[in-house]
């Protein structure tokens, strides 16, 4: 059997990455092994999903489905009870179709999956499996084989606290991130970095899967913070000499981060077939559109009114909406969602529109949020606008948003309450494009070549039929051709295969970890951005 290895890189976008692979004057050749991989093989943007957002786009990528189809729409899952709305962090259990790593394992491919999010509680899998997204104190118990903990220790410097998220350490760095805070959150990325490099080469040395995939997820993290000293073409024509030492610590991880791909290439068979992917780009906002200002401006929505109670101001500085819900009809959950969700009441007299007028709100509101103008450019603010039933059809597309939220230059919203509902930053930040990158090497793959953009869900597909496996009929996704030469094709043509199997996970009443744990990773993503704090 060949050997398949997938480099995930959270947040990877061309725009950047053909400005590392260039020998620049005072800054050289960052990514001169990317530079090899791209020159003697196989790229292509990748288009995300409808949402570019890290949750629903890793799991249609180890899926192959649309998120209509796997049910994971944002960090959050959202428990509308009409009378309250509760939030819970989306987990393993909450994906309704089968991932890759067991598409392969049930048919005698071994596998070992690293640092993916949406994974723990952890499936069992031919193979090993670390979650990402989980807090040190819990990632032991969240692997599998459950012995995978113990061959780790092996490693030198071997510590849970730096393959993980470790929150206390990263909520010293500062919320504002200041540039004196910038160079420490970007040291911290280094060595986590490394020990998921570590962990990659353990495995890959000593279990020799069939599959390999191994996510690194510090080039979304630092781009979040310092896309400002990274973006090329936002570097100030007289940088300070500050602005100099934080855009080369930025450069630093990138080099160090070039090295790893290499020596996990190196260190493959050599038949493997070697695939690179992002979830989704990334590229410059300035402008806050503060939607459910916005929403309240129209009527649809109505603020909860605070009672002076410490627990009332913990809600309202809460990243999720703090609303009266027996008055509100419509309201963005979260910023990471862009996503608004409509109210329909479930019976007379409860919270929300009446069933029978759903759509005509709907089409309603449809308008006015397109006449919401940025001052800034006197155009729309929001350029498209995605109807949940035709943007994710699917058996969860009840869960998804009713309407999704495509801003003018791809931000996230804001949710909270201040004038005016368009606004501009002081300078511009990071943030997701729906264009990522998809790059492949080895036998059988196009060398020198370029294609054209093709869907996120056509990875799992692709790597399937790398390992030589039947590609199932109920993929969303399909073999992206382009990459392979036409006579592989010849000797190896795509066969199509049964159905996935079916997925039946009934929650459990107990959770997979504490409420204080889960605080823990919201503060992370506020940080990040993906909540307000």
């Amino acid at each position: 059997m060949s050997q398949t290895l997938f480099l995930g890189l959270d947040g990877a976008t061309f725009h950047l990455l053909d400005d590392l692979i260039c020998d620049r004057p005072g800054q050289g050749i960052v990514m001169p092994f990317l530079k090899r991989f791209m020159e003697r093989g196989f790229r292509a943007p990748l288009r995300s999903t409808p949402h570019p957002l890290t949750p629903p786009a890793w799991t249609t990528l180890v899926t192959g489905r649309n998120p209509g189809e796997h049910g994971i729409y944002d960090f959050m899952r959202v428990d509308d009870r009409q009378d309250q709305v509760f939030f819970t962090l989306y987990d393993f259990r909450d994906i309704r179709c089968e991932t890759i790593w067991s598409i392969a394992g049930r048919q005698n491919r071994r596998v070992s999956a690293l640092n993916f999010p949406i994974m723990a509680p952890p499936p069992n899998i031919n193979g090993s499996l670390i979650p990402g997204f989980t807090p040190w104190r819990h990632l032991r118990r969240n692997m599998t084989p459950a012995s995978l903990y113990e061959r780790l220790t092996a490693i030198p410097g071997f510590h849970p606290k730096e393959l993980a998220w470790d929150f206390e350490r990263e909520n010293e760095v500062g919320n504002d991130m200041e540039e004196e805070y910038l160079a420490d959150w970007v040291r911290y990325h280094l060595p986590r970095e490394k020990l998921w490099f570590e962990v990659a080469r353990k495995l890959l040395a000593e279990d020799r899967p069939e599959l390999l995939a191994v996510l690194f997820d510090g080039v979304d993290k630092i781009q979040h913070q310092a896309w400002y000293y990274l973006d090329p073409e936002l570097q100030p024509a007289d940088p300070s000499p500050l602005h100099r030492q934080l855009r080369e610590l930025c450069l630093s991880y990138f080099r160090n981060l070039d090295g790893y791909l290499e020596q996990l290439v190196a260190l493959a068979r050599p038949d493997a077939r070697v695939f690179m992917a992002s979830d989704h780009g990334f590229r410059d906002s300035a402008t806050i559109v503060r939607i459910n200002r916005y929403l309240a401006d129209l009527g649809h929505l109505v603020y909860q009114e605070l009672d002076g109670t410490a627990a009332a101001q913990r809600r309202e500085a809460s990243p999720f909406a703090y609303l009266n819900w027996h008055k509100t009809v419509a309201y963005c959950p979260t910023p990471s969602s862009n996503g608004i969700i409509i109210r329909v009441a479930q019976s007379p007299g409860q919270p929300g529109i009446a069933p029978c007028d759903y759509l005509g709100f709907r089409e309603r509101l449809i308008g006015q949020l397109y006449r919401l103008i940025d001052p800034a450019t006197g155009q729309p603010a929001i350029r498209d606008i995605l109807i949940r039933e035709e943007a994710f059809p699917g058996q969860a597309s009840a869960s998804a948003p009713d309407l999704t939220l495509v801003l003018a230059d791809h931000g996230f919203v804001s949710i909270r309450n201040v004038a005016p509902p368009v606004g501009q930053r002081p300078r511009p930040v990071g943030t997701h494009h729906p264009d990522g990158v998809f790059m492949a090497a080895g036998p059988g793959i196009r060398a020198g070549a370029r294609g054209e953009v093709f869907p996120i869900a056509d990875v799992a597909a692709t790597l399937l039929h790398s390992l030589e496996l039947p590609i199932p009929g109920d993929l969303d996704g399909r073999v992206a051709r382009a990459c392979f030469r036409d006579d592989w094709l010849g000797d190896h043509p795509i066969r199509r295969g049964p159905a996935t199997l079916p997925v039946n996970r009934d929650r459990p009443t107990t959770e997979a970890m504490p409420e204080s744990e889960k605080q823990k990773i919201l503060d992370q993503l506020a940080m990040l951005g993906y909540l307000e704090e």
